[in-house]
């Protein structure tokens, strides 16, 4: 089964149309919700250390604003694409919507690699990305956030430099921000969280105990740790976990027989979450090929790292235990692939209903940052607990009463959620 190239927007557009097919979708909407509302291309001029000029280049897609702001997170990275910047956003609406939260969807990037850029490099990518769209994005129109490289550090520089050129605190634009400037208790470990409270649900679902599970997971970042933190807190068991090595620039799957000490392993993990081979050696870990993570005698797989890495080439090398996969990433999983999954009867959890623990407790930022007045982190949790747990019976009731796959029947209620909104609107 050939593999062709991937492209994350034709991919979010395949999982587009074949729902759209399902649920006979308008032409008109259909048209409108394939693209993206807007989008703005730019060039980021930095004066670098060492005296040179260098020019990024820097995207910002709104992809749907009919339900409310624009909402989504700004990557840097060395690979970054409009294409990418494009799918993200869409999934970012549909995100939202599965979720029922009063928010459209949109994405950012800067092509760079901030692990070859100071910090004072980095910040001025973050001012030059806002000056270049500070009139296209604000509290009540476009709310940015971390994503792949980005960190709360980085969201206060643009905060500031949105502060400076409009003259007014304006926390609630930002969302990621530490907690001493606006930030929100709990959004840490939200996205982790979150994809462990819809597995929960999704083992009650299937009538099994958490205790007698195993899983793996696939990245080592802040999704993989704090969602292996929650999963083991249930009783189950993580048997691997798969990153990048930033110094063979490979990915290795690290493992041992009797599971993974998260605490452990995040002694020697730097900050971009990749682990120390030759320390985790010195721990009796097994380092085994960077792909190896998907062929683990396991009974759930969590791919937390990037897109695109469950394919028609990798799907087959499933191991024959697994039961369900939560995709913790964004975009982990192609449509050839995700046939092979249905076929197979795996339960499956899609990314936009799994990882939306993220966006949600985001959204909790941004509310908390417009009232100025700040709950505690027990609420917080609390409220994300509850909202994810809402969103995962919407989606697997509505599954089980149309017999449905769990990635088509959370699309069909985001989108026809969309839709409606945009009807409501006059726009289509």
């Amino acid at each position: 089964m050939a593999e062709k190239s991937f492209n994350a927007f034709e991919m979010a557009q395949t999982q587009f149309d074949k729902v759209a097919d399902m649920i006979g979708l308008d032409r008109a909407s259909r048209d409108l919700l394939r693209f993206p509302l807007r989008e703005f291309h730019f060039s980021i001029p930095v004066h670098m250390d060492d005296g040179t000029t260098k020019v990024f280049r820097g995207f910002r897609c709104q992809h749907n604003d009919a339900r409310g702001p624009a909402k989504g997170g700004i990557r840097f990275h060395p690979q970054e694409t409009i294409d990418t910047v494009r799918a993200l956003s869409m999934w970012m609406t549909w995100k939202t919507a599965v979720a029922d939260l009063p928010l459209g969807g949109g994405k950012g990037g800067v092509i760079c690699d901030p692990h070859n850029l100071s910090m004072r490099e980095q910040e001025q990518i973050c001012r030059g990305w806002v000056r270049q769209v500070y009139k296209n994005i604000g509290p009540y129109s476009d709310v940015p956030a971390p994503d792949v490289m980005t960190n709360g550090q980085h969201m206060i520089w643009m905060l500031d430099e949105y502060e400076v050129i409009t003259g007014q605190k304006q926390p609630g634009l930002i969302t990621g921000k530490p907690v001493g400037l606006g930030g929100s208790l709990g959004r840490t470990e939200a996205t982790g969280f979150g994809v462990v409270y819809t597995l929960r649900e999704a083992l009650k679902h299937l009538n099994i105990n958490p205790e007698e599970t195993t899983a793996g997971v696939q990245g080592f970042g802040n999704v993989a740790q704090y969602a292996i933190r929650k999963y083991t807190e249930l009783g189950g068991k993580v048997l691997c976990v798969s990153c990048w090595d930033q110094k063979d620039q490979t990915s290795y799957t690290y493992t041992k027989g009797q599971g993974i000490d998260l605490d452990e392993l995040l002694k020697i993990t730097d900050r971009f979450g990749g682990i120390d081979k030759a320390q985790a050696k010195k721990l009796g870990y097994e380092v085994l090929d960077g792909n190896d993570w998907i062929e683990q005698d396991v009974d759930i797989l969590i791919p937390a790292a990037i897109e695109n890495q469950i394919t028609a080439d990798t799907v087959d090398k499933i191991g024959a235990r697994v039961k369900i996969i939560v995709e913790g990433a964004n975009g982990p999983t192609t449509p050839e692939a995700d046939a092979v999954i249905q076929q197979r009867g795996i339960f499956l959890i899609p990314d936009f209903l799994a990882n939306a623990g993220g966006v949600t407790c985001s959204y909790f930022e941004q509310v908390q940052s417009n009232m100025n007045y700040y709950w505690t982190k027990k609420e917080v949790l609390e409220k994300l607990d509850q909202k994810m747990t809402s969103a995962f019976w919407d989606v697997a009731n509505l599954a089980r009463n149309r017999n449905l796959y769990m990635r088509d029947a959370a699309y069909v209620i985001a989108i026809e959620r969309v839709a409606q909104a945009s009807k409501d609107r006059g726009w289509i």
